[in-house]
């Protein structure tokens, strides 16, 4: 079995480097970011601009070594990579919840962003919160560690 992913357009962030990504978004809400969709894909975002938030799956195009088990940013402690967001993963496959700031044709503001500059967008999906949140839900491993700054995060 094979599948095949084709972007359907690139993300642009001020990340140039791995280092200089937040782990997650959500801490730099403030940070600042642009979707581009590719035009041919541009009507697809219609009434994209009702939601106040979206997610974005795009590929970790830069990640590296694909490893099973590791060490993660929020631990000393090595996970397995499917308990784990880490992005050397064997599909390569991230996801990130951005607010929508704005929408100008094929192009789309957004807040608290976290990938590099560059980065393959793959899909969108609205962020709905009658069907996205979980108040049950628990951390799991992750539950109680506070993130860890990374050099370039802001104080």
């Amino acid at each position: 079995m094979s599948s095949k992913l084709i972007p359907i357009g690139r993300i642009h962030s001020p990340y140039r480097s791995k280092e200089s990504a937040p782990i997650q978004g959500r801490f730099r809400s403030d940070n600042r970011g642009m979707v581009e969709v590719f035009t041919e894909y541009e009507e697809g975002l219609q009434d994209i601009e009702t939601f106040s938030h979206i997610i974005l799956l795009y590929q970790f195009h830069e990640a590296g070594e694909v490893k099973l088990v590791r060490q993660t940013f929020l631990d000393d402690v090595e996970h397995g990579v499917f308990a784990s967001r880490h992005p050397c993963r064997p599909n390569g496959l991230g996801i990130t919840i951005v607010r929508l700031v704005k929408r100008t044709g094929n192009m789309l503001e957004v807040a608290g962003i976290d990938v590099l500059d560059g980065t393959p967008l793959l899909d969108i999906k609205p962020y709905v919160p009658r069907f996205d949140v979980f108040p049950e839900a628990n951390d799991g491993w992750v539950g109680g560690r506070e993130e860890r700054p990374k050099p370039g995060d802001r104080e």
